[in-house]
C-alpha cells in the first residue's frame, strides 16, 4: 500500500493567525470514505471534511485525539510527531480511505483547522475485533523544512 500525505496549504495561515497551537489543543485524527476528496488549496475547516465515518464499530465521528505528541526542531526541520493512532473495530468493523488530521480547540466545525490528511491509496478494513492503526512515520507525522526566503532583495 502506497500512503501519500500532504499539508492543507491553509495550515500555514491558521498558524499564523494564531488559531492553533500545536502542543496545548487537542489535535485529532479522523477517517472518511473513499469519496471524500481533499482540495489541498481551499478546505481550510474541519466543516469542509465530508464523508466521515459515523460512529459505530469501534470509530468515533470527530475522530481521536493524538497522544503524547511533541514539537522538535533540529538541523532546519521542524517535527512535530505523536503516538501512533489505534481503533479497536467491533460488530462489523470499518473502512476507511483518507485519514484527516485538525485542531479540534477552537470548539466548532467551521473554526477547527484542518492541518494535513494522508490517503491511504486503497480501502482499508478493520474487522469486527481488530486493530485500525496508522502507523506513523519514525521520522515524525509532519515536517517542515525551513529553505531560504526568496522575494527579498
Amino acid at each position: 500500500m502506497a500512503v501519500t500525505a500532504w499539508w492543507y496549504a491553509k495550515a500555514f495561515l491558521a498558524f499564523a493567525n494564531k488559531e492553533i497551537d500545536i502542543l496545548d489543543d487537542s489535535i485529532k485524527v479522523g477517517l472518511t470514505t473513499v469519496t471524500y476528496v481533499p482540495n489541498q488549496d481551499t478546505h481550510d475547516y474541519y466543516n469542509d471534511i465530508t464523508n466521515e465515518l459515523a460512529t459505530a464499530n469501534g470509530y468515533t465521528a470527530a475522530g481521536q485525539a493524538l497522544a503524547n505528541d511533541v514539537y522538535t526542531t533540529t538541523l532546519n526541520v521542524a517535527t512535530y510527531d505523536a503516538d501512533n493512532t489505534v481503533w479497536t473495530s467491533s460488530g462489523a468493523g470499518f473502512t476507511a480511505r483518507i485519514a484527516f488530521t485538525y485542531d479540534s480547540t477552537p470548539g466548532t466545525a467551521a473554526t477547527d483547522p484542518l492541518l494535513w490528511w494522508m490517503d491511504f491509496g486503497q480501502d482499508e478494513t478493520a474487522s469486527g475485533g481488530g486493530t485500525f492503526t496508522l502507523n506513523y512515520n519514525a521520522s515524525g507525522i509532519a515536517t517542515v523544512t525551513s529553505t531560504n526566503a526568496t522575494g527579498f532583495p
